[in-house]
């Protein structure tokens, strides 16, 4: 905890560096900021401030070492203070950077490698505030592959319900431009939380790529998968089949909406057809839902023939839900928890327009899952799991 002292010396110093300089005293602020806030970490990790004797201490401070940190505004000079033997790295310039250091790489990798533009390079600029040089790539590229390579490496152990999704990014590859295939997986374990299992770059959701992916997770100690949630990838399902052919699907009710309604024969029975499956959706029982389905086929027969066909044939994989704890119903009927994480990789990405491999995707990708997976690991409980495994021991 900072001191009531300490929190009006910051005030004063703050106060002072900014009248009579406005933004040019910002600099100096971040600085005091950043380096107040290390300090604090480290008296907050030792469990005792500077020559403080307790009996909580854990150990020892060791000085502090230089650092130079680039931001928009120009390198801020800091001080990262040390502890003796314990491994201690302060999160105060850690968090929330990664991300923004894979962005730069692509960035540059793009104009070091001849695919940038001036417009590339204007960006370059606007996001980073300064040239991003050969040496700064190759230091930031080690850094960066290590760290991720080891998340997308890492063991996960039980999880209970497990989500696919993929999106495309557009990058060279032997010449021209493709659109990639980022294959993603959470999962939600025990506990209740969520996690960010993996990502994968991969030339299509082919059922090879798939089934890679997925034979990564199982070699990563994945195990007492309950349920798969996704969308009806083709490539999926296969891979799906081959590794968990015994775990259920349940297929994403949302995107069967929508791929209902094109089967509507005219526009003006979209928003009609899209009605009719999310009453059948939102059935307080799988009997009534079954019920529903009947009912829909027979009174489309002859006004919609195709969609009459089509329900028939595919509505049942998107009813599994009903298997499970009501409570969980609304989190696992449909894939959508993971499309926040789409948006976000989306709105990241959207910068640098263009990838020059699928490396430099992928890194920049797995900045921001890790970024969102931290923010889920310590966040509250997603679901309340006892229903779901109290369940499977009385089967037991």
């Amino acid at each position: 905890m900072i001191s009531n002292q300490l929190k009006d010396t910051l005030v004063d110093q703050i106060i002072k560096g900014l009248i009579g300089q406005g933004t040019e005293g910002l600099k100096p602020v971040l600085e005091l900021l950043l380096n107040t806030a290390m300090k604090v970490e480290r008296e907050g990790f030792l469990g005792a401030s500077s020559h403080e004797r307790t009996e909580e201490r854990k150990g020892y401070a060791n000085g502090y070492t230089p650092k130079e940190l680039q931001i928009r505004m120009g390198a801020l000079d800091l001080k990262v203070p040390q502890v003796r033997g314990l491994g201690f790295y302060p999160q105060s310039i850690e968090k929330g950077t990664r991300s923004e250091k894979a962005l730069k790489l692509a960035i540059a990798q793009m104009y070091l490698e001849g695919v940038s533009t001036r417009k590339v390079q204007d960006i370059t600029e606007r996001l980073c505030g300064y040239e991003v040089s050969s040496t700064q790539v190759s230091r930031i590229t080690q850094e960066l592959d290590g760290q991720f390579e080891a998340f997308r490496n890492r063991p996960i152990g039980e999880i209970c319900y497990l989500v696919f999704d993929a999106i495309y990014l557009k990058v060279r590859h032997s010449g021209s431009v493709i659109d990639m295939a980022i294959l993603l997986a959470y999962g939600v374990n025990p506990e209740g939380r969520k996690e960010i299992l993996g990502a994968s770059a991969s030339l299509s959701e082919a059922k090879v790529h798939w089934r890679e992916f997925l034979q990564h997770l199982t070699l990563r100690g994945m195990r007492g998968l309950r349920l798969i949630i996704s969308d009806d990838h083709s490539g999926l399902k296969k891979a799906r089949m081959a590794v968990f052919p015994s775990v259920p699907w349940q297929r994403c009710q949302f995107h069967l909406c929508q791929n209902a309604q094109s089967y509507a024969p005219k526009k003006s029975m979209r928003v009609e057809i899209a009605e009719v499956m999310r009453e059948i959706f939102q059935s307080p029982t799988l009997e009534i839902a079954m019920e529903m389905k009947r009912k829909a086929i027979e009174t489309y027969e002859k006004r919609a023939p195709e969609f009459s066909k089509w329900l028939e044939a595919n509505i049942d994989e998107s009813l599994t839900v009903y298997q499970f704890p009501k409570e969980h119903w609304k989190k696992i009927r449909t894939s959508n928890g993971i499309e926040r994480v789409n948006r976000e990789i989306k709105r990241r990405t959207r910068v640098a327009v263009l990838f020059p491999n699928k490396e430099s995707a992928l890194r920049l990708v797995t900045g921001v899952i890790i970024e969102i997976h931290e923010e889920w690991v310590t966040n509250r409980p997603y679901l309340d799991m006892s229903p779901l495994l109290s369940k499977y021991e009385k089967k037991e």
